[in-house]
């Protein structure tokens, strides 16, 4: 008779894995060596940022305004609203700061396309490499035409493949808590504006300004691709964004009052910026006109803590549904955005408002 196995001698049942074949990227070291920036083009990405800056100090009295496509699906789409909107920087600079929106990743509540720099083919094959390369060469492309560009930063990762190119950056509102983000943003040279939560609560993005105010000692990835322990400084120019919550806006006169203390008891500036998309708008991309206007007469009543607006805009109204190769030109696949048209009209406004 066999004695019994013992617990070190027992068959243990394997579990069979499947791995999913993995490609190499380029490190952002490569990819900004094979698309590089060029001193004249940092030396201008600097002077905007330091334009913005001045805006979110007081220094400057014009409106900032980051506005543009939901998302980038259409490099070459991208590129004509650059151009219409460089045309009208010409004509509104002396009243509006205006930047655009070169958003290539896109956080979901579950799961969707999520962005340029994941699927640039738009059939989810997931052509990262490819991706990463086309958003870095379009944020070039964009920044050259003279306009400050401007991105939602979601995964760190990614960062260092084109935050030199960046003159403002986003934390969105379901990473605004993230300790990583937080971290990040206290590195970056670009001006970050933090979200309130998706449920509307801001005392979360006001934390999040302290702490990326602060020097950190965290683990990142060197643009050589190796980890690293990165020491930052500290970034002392972020700012609150107001994008509403839970279907409720929070960009009236009552709740920018309310957000206004709440910083000052936190011991930061009160710069603010209000989103007028998502809950703010209800979800209704026409209604993002309304709360524009409705911060203008703020601003004109002398709060000057209202520092800017964000838009979502492109070259024709509303969204589509992503069916590659049934695509509509200039329409986004994202939330739905104002057209060109109604942009130009609407900042063309806001500008002459201003001026009077």
């Amino acid at each position: 008779m066999n004695a019994p196995l013992t617990l070190t001698e027992a068959p243990r049942k394997t579990r069979k894995t499947t791995h999913a074949p993995q490609r190499a990227l380029p490190t952002a070291a490569e990819l900004r060596r094979d698309i590089p920036l060029g001193g004249a083009l940092a030396a201008r990405i600097d002077a905007q940022r330091q334009a913005i800056r001045a805006v979110l100090d007081g220094r400057d009295d014009r409106l900032l305004v980051v506005v543009g496509p939901c998302s980038i699906h259409d490099p070459q789409a991208a590129l004509a609203y650059a151009e219409h909107l460089a045309e009208l920087n010409r004509r509104v600079d002396d009243r509006l700061l205006l930047v655009m929106r070169v958003y290539v990743e896109k956080p979901r509540t579950t799961v969707g396309w999520k962005g340029l720099a994941y699927d640039p083919h738009l059939d989810g094959s997931d052509d990262m490499a490819s991706g990463l390369a086309l958003s870095r060469r379009l944020m070039r492309d964009i920044a050259a035409l003279g306009l400050p560009v401007a991105s939602e930063l979601l995964q760190p990762l990614a960062a260092g493949y084109f935050d030199d190119l960046l003159a403002w950056a986003a934390i969105g509102a379901r990473t605004t808590e993230s300790q990583i983000h937080r971290e990040m943003a206290s590195g970056l040279e670009a001006i970050v504006g933090f979200k309130n939560a998706t449920d509307g609560d801001i005392g979360v993005a006001i934390d999040a300004m302290q702490a990326a105010a602060h020097g950190h000692r965290h683990f990142a990835m060197g643009l050589d691709g190796s980890p690293e322990m990165r020491e930052t400084d500290g970034n002392a120019h972020t700012h609150l964004v107001l994008r509403g919550g839970h279907g409720r806006p929070n960009y009236d006169a009552a709740s920018v009052a309310a957000s206004r203390r709440a910083l000052g008891e936190a011991g930061l500036p009160a710069r603010i910026m209000v989103d007028c998309s998502h809950a703010n708008s209800r979800k209704d991309h026409r209604r993002q006109s309304e709360v524009l206007l409705d911060v203008l007469d703020q601003r004109l009543a002398g709060d000057d803590s209202l520092v800017g607006v964000m838009l979502e805009g492109h070259l024709n109204e509303g969204k589509q549904p992503l069916k590659p190769g049934a695509l509509r030109y200039g329409v986004s696949i994202t939330d739905a955005c104002l057209g060109w048209d109604t942009t130009e009209s609407l900042l063309t406004r806001a500008a002459e408002r201003l001026r009077r």
